[in-house]
């Protein structure tokens, strides 16, 4: 005997439950399934300390899904964008410019939340939509589509039915893989370092990137925390670099860390472990298959530049539900999901190159070469019309 579902959703992370949300929130069954129970504090092991700023666009689908009321209260706003190039022969700013939302727009341009947060409240909120069902602790080990449906197999033995199946199980998805999807990897020989840190100077919700070489060093602001302006930090660095950075004792890694942050915050203090993730790119070469989407990392994973990545997943998510609401007599038909395909996979490329292109500037390491990305970074800043145009298609709007 098995189970019937409208959506089965293989993944759990913080796109697999905003979907659940979303697609529970607009009256459809779903069953959402993850091998790990949601980490929903940031001191347990095993807890995510990267940290999400959803952009303008994101707001209402997070709005629909019941979401954003939890999340709001937690989050910070960024209203500007600060690029700091400290490619000098010192760690120190050479360069500083500013993308101020207020020239686009009367909102910020996103709002910066933890993901252990994340998975707190949005697990929260699939526990009050009774046609949802979350399922910590199970993974999908088959899947079998056909024509009017998809039949999947729980880690538990539990089989079901589904209309459509969602696979938004991360980078190494089983679902990409069941369907034969090829995927195109490209390796930087980057790593990136994940903590929260509190300093005196208030962040002023600026989120501050400072290149120099091996990756940036950016500060994304939190809300305070014990009296204490705090932010998030990603730090990318060449893999042994990384590596040897997450192996230093405490005092040793405030003072590199402090040094690569040029103190523009003020000196810096580590207040939570130090989690090591590899950048890469990766694209799969469909966004969808026989009564089956791809989305998020199961589609494509940037590096973390430009808030571009669960920003990109949240898009995602729009445009199925969109299509799905459209066609609620035969979600995960053909005709549906090749339309999901040609809604996504164009601007999925295009920002990928992009991202690309940003990331090996900011890996530059010759002076030589360092001096022309600050020309470059100077000569974009300096034309306002081509300013507000990149800061337009940063947050995905005309």
């Amino acid at each position: 005997m098995r189970e019937t579902t409208d959506i089965l959703i293989s993944g759990g992370g913080v796109a697999g439950l905003t979907a659940a949300a979303a697609f529970g929130s607009a009256g459809f069954s779903v069953v959402i399934v993850d091998p790990e129970p949601p980490v929903t504090s940031m001191e347990a092991e095993g807890a995510d300390l990267r940290s999400t700023a959803f952009l303008q666009p994101s707001i209402p689908v997070l709005q629909a899904a019941g979401l954003w009321d939890r999340l709001a209260p937690f989050a910070a706003p960024l209203q500007v964008m600060r690029i700091i190039d400290a490619g000098g022969e010192n760690p120190e700013p050479r360069i500083v410019k500013d993308f101020d939302a207020a020239d686009i727009s009367d909102q910020p341009f996103g709002w910066n939340l933890p993901n252990w947060l994340l998975r707190r409240e949005m697990s929260a909120r699939l526990a009050d939509l009774p046609n949802v069902s979350f399922r910590p602790g199970l993974a999908t080990t088959a899947l079998l589509t056909r024509e009017s449906e998809a039949l999947a197999t729980l880690s538990d033995g539990t089989r079901l039915r589904a209309r459509m199946v969602i696979g938004a199980d991360g980078r190494n998805s089983f679902v990409r893989e069941a369907l034969g999807i090829a995927v195109k990897t490209t390796r930087y020989g980057q790593k990136a370092l994940a903590f929260a840190v509190t300093h005196p100077i208030p962040h002023k919700n600026i989120s501050t990137e400072i290149h120099r070489s091996g990756g940036p060093f950016t500060l994304v602001p939190l809300p305070d925390r014990n009296g204490m302006p705090c932010s998030a930090v990603v730090w990318m660095e060449t893999g042994p670099n990384a590596q040897r950075l997450a192996a230093l004792p405490v005092a040793e890694f405030e003072a590199e860390m402090n040094t690569r942050s040029c103190h523009v915050l003020g000196p810096l203090t580590l207040i939570s472990r130090r989690s090591l993730w590899p950048i890469i790119t990766q694209s799969a070469a469909c966004m969808s298959g026989e009564r089956t989407a791809l989305m998020a990392e199961a589609a494509h994973v940037l590096p973390p530049i430009g808030a571009q990545g669960l920003n990109m997943s949240i898009a995602d998510l729009n445009a199925l539900l969109s299509l799905a609401t459209a066609n609620r007599d035969d979600i995960g038909s053909a005709p549906m999901l090749d339309a999901y395909h040609r809604a996504r996979h164009l601007d999925i490329t295009t920002r990928i190159t992009g991202i690309d292109a940003l990331n090996r500037a900011s890996m530059m390491g010759g002076q030589a070469l360092r001096d022309l990305r600050a020309t470059a970074l100077d000569a974009l800043y300096s034309v306002a019309p081509l300013r507000k145009t990149l800061m337009r298609a940063g947050l995905g709007v005309r």
